[in-house]
């Protein structure tokens, strides 16, 4: 599983880097996690207000920082 974290690094960005780690961890689930902080690359992804959620190339959140119970509904 491959997740990114679409973001330039504010708080909210850490925030859901920090929730989509317990999550994991919470589900037993091995996944690749990657920051991305090229505004480039974040506005392909059609991402206009971060931080954004991508799971396996799909983007499942713009702009808020899910609970971990969300984030583990969206991993399951």
């Amino acid at each position: 599983m491959e997740i990114k974290i679409l973001g330039t690094g504010c708080s909210k960005c850490d925030k859901l880097e920090k929730n989509i780690e317990i999550a994991l961890k919470e589900l037993n689930i091995q996944a690749n996690i990657i920051k991305v902080e090229n505004l480039a690359e974040i506005v392909s992804y059609g991402v206009m207000s971060t931080p954004g959620l991508v799971i396996d190339g799909k983007v499942k959140t713009i702009g808020k920082v899910p609970s971990v119970k969300d984030l583990k509904n969206m991993l399951q």
